[in-house]
This record gives C-alpha cells, sequence and structure tokens, in this order.
C-alpha cells in the first residue's frame, strides 16, 4: 500500500504516458497504461477486451492520423485500496493524414477503472465519453 498523494500522482501518470504514448507514436508505453484484461467502450461499435487487441485497434486507427495531441485536465480520482475510478477530461487534436491542413477535435471524458499491480496501476476498464467533435480545414 501506499499514501494517497502517492496514489493520486501514479494515477495520473497512468493516463500521462497513455497521452504520451498515443502521441509519440510510442505503443510500448501506450500498452504499458493497460491491464491484459482490460475492457474498452465508447471508441467504436463494438467493445474491445484485452490490453494487446486494445493497442492493435488503436495503431490502426492512428493510419488516418498524421500528428495528434492529447491535452488532458485535471484527474478526478476515487481510490479504494486496489481499486480506482478515475475521470480524465481530454481535448485531442488529430490532424489527417491525407488533408493536413485538416484538424479533427474531440472533446471528451475517459472513464477509467484501474487496479494496483504489481508493476505499479493499470486501467483495467476505460470509457471514451464523447462531449463533441468538429472537424475545421485551414
Amino acid at each position: 500500500m501506499s499514501d494517497w498523494a502517492t496514489d493520486r500522482q501514479q494515477l495520473m501518470d497512468v493516463m500521462l504516458r497513455y497521452a504520451a504514448g498515443v502521441d509519440e507514436r510510442d505503443m510500448k508505453m501506450y500498452r504499458s497504461c493497460f491491464h491484459d484484461d482490460v475492457e474498452v467502450v465508447g471508441f467504436g461499435d463494438k467493445t474491445v477486451n484485452g490490453g494487446d487487441n486494445w493497442t492493435e485497434y488503436v495503431v490502426n486507427a492512428l493510419q488516418r492520423f498524421g500528428p495528434t495531441q492529447h491535452m488532458l485536465g485535471p484527474q478526478l480520482a476515487t481510490i479504494n485500496g486496489d481499486t480506482a475510478h478515475c475521470r480524465t477530461d481530454v481535448q485531442a487534436l488529430h490532424y489527417m493524414k491525407d488533408a493536413p491542413k485538416t484538424t479533427l477535435t474531440l472533446w471528451a471524458t475517459y472513464k477509467s477503472d484501474m487496479v494496483r499491480t504489481k508493476d505499479g496501476w493499470k486501467i483495467k476498464r476505460h470509457q471514451l465519453v464523447s462531449r463533441g467533435t468538429r472537424i475545421q480545414s485551414d
């Protein structure tokens, strides 16, 4: 067990690695955020199960985009021993690969259930709640 402040920082660090992994296309870093048995919902019509399957899904989805930037807001976390529920707002900019002057902006909330493992906190269930999108061309 660790103290509350340490847990809070470690939970936020998971989401910061999540965003950095996507934006830097560092899929090893990105994959490290997820439990092997993660369940992911809200990113499409189907639920994706498993860390490797989710990472593969993201690799394929990113092929549509050039540079991306995921900006995270402050995280609200409820910690109960070795489990936590985190709410993290995100604004994500996606430059379209085939139209580099076109940007897709997403406003959303990540709702992530996390568990403490021997390797640190991992996302066990991850949900995207979209607040809106905008496609804009220069």
